[in-house]
């Protein structure tokens, strides 16, 4: 059982070819706040710590030793969309777009009564926004 079940427990690492680059960008533009940075050789990110509310990212630079260890950029390709809930969509998509975020997907009522958009990084990497939050079903 975990000791603080009401606490996040799921924290995606996410891979960029310039992870610096994407520290300060992810905080103007998607508003996370940094937190805990390790540096690593030649300037890249061994780990970094990013929050937004109880939320946590973890962006770190690029490896070449293993496919799990590359970008989006590097594969070619995404396999996988981040999704965090925010009280305004509409604005924080103006937020994003206005510092260069691409809008795949304007700010949107969905059937179950969600409002989300959808915007991919600098580097490749899809994320949505909106009002969604899963619920608890364990119980």
């Amino acid at each position: 059982m975990d000791a603080r079940p009401t606490l996040p427990n799921i924290f995606p690492e996410i891979i960029y070819d310039d992870a610096p680059a994407a520290l300060e960008w992810l905080s103007r533009a998607f508003g996370f706040e940094l937190g805990e940075v390790i540096q690593g050789p030649g300037g890249t990110i061994a780990h970094a710590e990013m929050h937004y509310g109880p939320g946590t990212i973890m962006p770190k630079s690029a490896t070449a030793d293993t496919a799990a260890g590359l970008s989006p950029r590097s594969l070619g390709g995404i396999t996988q969309c981040i999704f965090v809930a925010v009280a305004d969509p509409d604005s924080h998509c103006k937020q994003a777009e206005a510092a260069g975020a691409e809008i795949v997907m304007a700010p949107t009522d969905t059937d179950f009564g969600a409002r989300n958009y959808a915007a991919r990084d600098p580097e490749g990497h899809l994320w949505g926004f909106g009002t969604y939050w899963p619920r608890d079903r364990r119980g």
